[in-house]
């Protein structure tokens, strides 16, 4: 099966245009509303800080009663996979540090999505200044490998993605390690720039996954915002490439997850739902508010009007 969802669930930009601007009352929460459409969303909440215990119970609970198929992914905190703060410090097994409170807090958050059958994968993802190569030197740095393995092994009784930008990554010796370990690679749909890993189908665990970041080559680095960074509406033959990529790893896949996350103004939702229509060769319902804003859904969905 494949999983089509977005990053997030609660930006004010989605208000009016992917859910009604009265989303809660009408429906109590968010993903109430929003699993009638996609049966995936990826928390980005848990990059930040670890999850509470009752909010995860809670989601699990909002959409039990609405799409019995519906999974979360949940990223894993940044503690685990970034250097502390300024952020110009590069991220390595020298500068990435955690503590035994950070592993049980990260587990207890993880947990009651586990337990509910709802967590399709932890997501553990590193920045770009995280390498297996330098390039001052054609070895590998297995020290940051080795922090890898600690860390797949700190959470290895949850379904495991890693997600690396820096191309040096691409490296059959690391696809092989993953393979063995049933740790999924964690493909990514980003602006090409620099060393930046992009193009890749891999699938190295039971689950495929694949996020799309967008193309915004303009902001990628220049951004002043997250939301700058993120806002990209993939179309034609960028939009055809991902289809593409997300089939053939559909086909090694038992489940494939598909996230996007180029949230800004809802296009994630469109984006996601396109993929979904594409792939299933059908319809696929979507909110008319969204079809209104975005008519290039055209005759892929079929608008649903939002009772009075």
């Amino acid at each position: 099966m494949i999983y089509f969802g977005t990053a997030g669930f609660q930006y004010p930009d989605w208000k009016g245009i992917v859910y009604p601007a009265d989303v809660k009352k009408k429906y109590g929460h968010e993903l109430v509303y929003l699993a009638r459409y996609f049966d995936l969303c990826e928390i980005n909440t848990s990059f930040y800080g670890p999850l509470k215990p009752k909010d995860a119970e809670s989601w699990c609970n909002h959409v039990a009663g609405v799409n019995p198929n519906f999974q979360f992914t949940a990223k894993l905190t940044q503690v685990f996979t970034h250097a502390p703060e300024p952020k110009k410090t590069s991220s390595s097994v020298k500068t990435i540090k955690y503590t035994q409170k950070d592993v049980d807090e990260a587990r207890a958050g993880f947990d009651p999505l586990m337990n509910g059958g709802r967590l399709g994968a932890v997501v553990v993802q590193f920045p770009i200044s995280f390498r297996f190569k330098d390039k001052k030197s054609p070895d590998p740095l297995y020290g940051n490998w080795d922090h890898v393995l600690d860390v797949t092994n700190l959470f290895r009784e949850y379904p495991l993605a890693v997600e690396f930008r820096d191309a040096s990554w691409n490296d059959e010796w690391v696809i092989r390690e993953l393979t063995e370990r049933n740790v999924a690679f964690c493909n990514v749909d980003q602006p090409r720039l620099g060393n930046s890993l992009d193009g890749t189908a891999y699938v190295t665990a039971p689950f495929a996954y694949l996020r799309m970041h967008g193309r915004n080559y303009q902001k990628w680095f220049n951004s002043k915002s997250r939301d700058e960074r993120y806002d990209f509406l993939y179309t034609g033959e960028r939009l055809e490439r991902v289809e593409n990529r997300v089939k053939e790893m559909s086909k090694k896949a038992e489940k494939t997850f598909v996230v996007a996350n180029n949230h800004p103004k809802g296009q994630a939702a469109v984006n996601a739902l396109e993929l979904k229509s594409l792939l299933s060769g059908k319809k696929v319902k979507a909110p008319e508010s969204l079809v209104e804003k975005y008519p290039q859904l055209g005759d892929r969905v079929i608008a649903e009007r939002e009772a009075a």
